[in-house]
């Protein structure tokens, strides 16, 4: 099974890949996981990107892509995986599909979960986050048995500042600029499936399964 989950800030794409994860047994793979393993264990490309980043730039698509293109050779993708947060642009995508052809895979499918802004910025500002371990809790869907403190390790709760309300509202029109032409691309490939994100979380994993099957 492989697979790509698209979405806005919000809509729940990183819980739903670790809910698919355990289905199928195959990892989650994001962009923020492959650059870190690359600069941590210094690779050629980790080190390339490390002195990008330190200039204060954007790792390229390049680099990016060929960064994807040796994680997706690793024996835990034998089975497949799910690509969260990635292809991000347009360039992205044509670069993944020429990746896809060399080693010769074809996606199963490309999973876009939608939901309204409003539920968006709803969830995004009532998240916090654990000063100590750096646990996601929500106050909507997962909230603290003791109020300010995290579930798992009884840290103090704080809000992010990328999680309050003018700055999601900022994530989610860069979204659009950037990542929402990706619906296009891939409907034209016959492989987008699109989901209703605006239920609970069993809600929208039934509805992913059932456009896999």
């Amino acid at each position: 099974m492989r697979i790509i989950l698209l979405g806005p800030p919000g809509v729940g794409k990183g819980t739903q890949a670790k809910i698919l994860m355990k289905r199928f047994s195959i990892p989650q793979l994001s962009t923020g996981d492959i650059l870190r393993t690359e600069i941590d264990t210094k690779t050629e490309l980790g080190i390339l990107a490390k002195s990008i980043m330190n200039e204060g730039k954007l790792v390229p698509d390049n680099v990016m892509l060929n960064m994807m293109e040796k994680r997706l050779q690793e024996d835990d993708t034998i089975n497949g995986y799910i690509l969260d947060g990635f292809p991000r642009t347009l360039p992205q995508a044509k670069g993944l599909e020429k990746i896809l052809k060399i080693l010769v895979q074809r996606l199963n499918g490309v999973i876009a979960i939608k939901a309204d802004e409003g539920i968006l910025v709803e969830r995004l500002s009532n998240r916090r986050s654990c000063k100590k371990c750096n646990a996601i809790t929500n106050l909507i869907f997962d909230p603290p048995r003791v109020e300010g403190k995290c579930n798992q390790c009884g840290g103090e709760l704080f809000q992010r500042d990328d999680d309050k309300p003018e700055v999601i509202l900022d994530r989610l029109e860069v979204y659009k600029k950037q990542t929402e032409p990706l619906i296009n691309y891939y409907a034209e490939l016959q492989l987008l499936k699109e989901v209703d994100g605006s239920g609970t979380i069993n809600e929208i994993t039934i509805n992913i399964l059932r456009e896999l099957e």
